[in-house]
């Protein structure tokens, strides 16, 4: 797709997507070093810049780091947009050539900022009488262009190239390699290596959730005092890395919001109707076995968004006409976890381990949020 690049054209602009870990920004930047040299070696004028919008945050940020690597003087703050952007511009236009932006997580630019700089980049061979620029666009959102207005998809004339999650014989290759570098001769043997491949192909596909999953085994059979990674420190391994994303979220919760996480947890273990008004309910009966000022209802309300919008509950609102209405809360982290997590904290373990008797089987209380 780039191929016209090396003699000196100009090239279709190009959208790739792909979920997190399928090698998007690695085959991005090989592809950029690897035509770079190239284009020395043929004596082409052409430029293969690449930029992170997620990290760069802004219009601003974005614009500067694509003046800079085509040196042109930008202060850190202090222009405005449009200026940067004419800079650029006439730096672009007195060199004669292709260039071709590499815009890593284009998705964060437009949720961040909107499409006024893609419209313009879109735009701005109109304004180069003898160079070209195209775009390359990395994300792993594949409805992003839906956030993008009429003028600049009319503008875009793109190709898309989707990259697949890798397969089990994929990261097997993968972990091969990088075994070969992290481990001593002997020390991961191919069964290891096509267990982490076979998990993490069957679970995500992420090339960088198996090299943790080998990365972490190494490190179960070095506290285990083992000389060889085995199976059993795999599975060891999966259960590590899956009990820590969800033990170091829900540790780190105040006490108010783990308190309304136990108050779900008890519902849900006696069958009862978990809503935002018998978990308000079962909460106050805590805060007063724990002696502990109760929030009022609304403030609840809030912490139980929050639970929302980390993942770990999920919230329907129900209505009940003039009987008012209420959140239907469903807890998306598995129970044993969320079990595990809080018989590990010293005030809500004693109550988990003896709950009091009426929490909670009362009829829902509808109330409005």
């Amino acid at each position: 797709m780039l191929c016209p690049a090396l003699a000196g054209s100009r090239t279709s602009n190009i959208f790739i997507y792909g979920k997190t870990g399928t090698g998007k920004t690695a085959v991005l930047k090989h592809v950029f070093d690897r035509f770079s040299s190239e284009t020395q070696k043929l004596g082409r004028n052409a430029r293969f810049v690449y930029v992170n919008c997620r990290l760069l945050g802004t219009e601003y940020r974005i614009l500067a780091a694509l003046a800079t690597a085509f040196r042109v003087r930008v202060p850190f703050t202090g222009l405005a947009t449009a200026e940067v952007f004419h800079r650029l511009t006439s730096a672009l236009a007195k060199r004669p050539g292709t260039f071709v932006l590499g815009l890593d997580e284009i998705d964060a630019l437009v949720k961040i900022s909107g499409d006024n700089l893609l419209y313009e980049l879109t735009r701005i061979n109109e304004s180069l009488p003898s160079s070209s620029v195209s775009l390359v666009g990395v994300s792993n959102d594949l409805m992003w262009k839906e956030l993008l207005g009429p003028r600049v998809l009319s503008s875009l004339s793109e190709q898309e190239l989707v990259f697949h999650p890798y397969s089990a014989l994929e990261l097997a290759d993968i972990l091969k390699q990088r075994a070969q570098h992290a481990f001593r001769p002997g020390v991961v043997s191919d069964s290891v290596v096509a267990l982490c491949s076979a998990l993490a192909a069957s679970e995500h596909g992420d090339a960088r959730r198996a090299l943790d999953l080998l990365r972490v085994s190494g490190e179960v059979a070095e506290r285990n005092q083992s000389d060889v990674v085995n199976e059993k420190h795999v599975r060891m391994a999966q259960g590590v890395i899956e009990r820590g994303r969800v033990f170091e979220a829900l540790t780190s919760l105040p006490l108010h919001s783990r308190m309304i996480l136990a108050s779900v947890l008890l519902l849900t273990r006696r069958g009862c109707d978990v809503t935002s008004g018998t978990v308000y309910s079962a909460y106050k009966d805590l805060c007063g076995l724990l002696n502990v000022e109760a929030l009022t209802q609304r403030r609840v309300s809030g912490l139980i968004s929050e639970l929302d919008m980390m993942g770990v509950l999920a919230t329907k609102l129900m209505s009940f006409g003039r009987y008012g209405r209420t959140k239907k809360l469903k807890l998306l982290v598995p129970v044993d976890d969320i079990a595990s997590v809080l018989d590990s904290d010293e005030v809500l373990s004693p109550l988990l381990t003896h709950p009091p008797p009426d929490v909670r089987s009362r009829p829902p209380l509808n109330t409005p949020e």
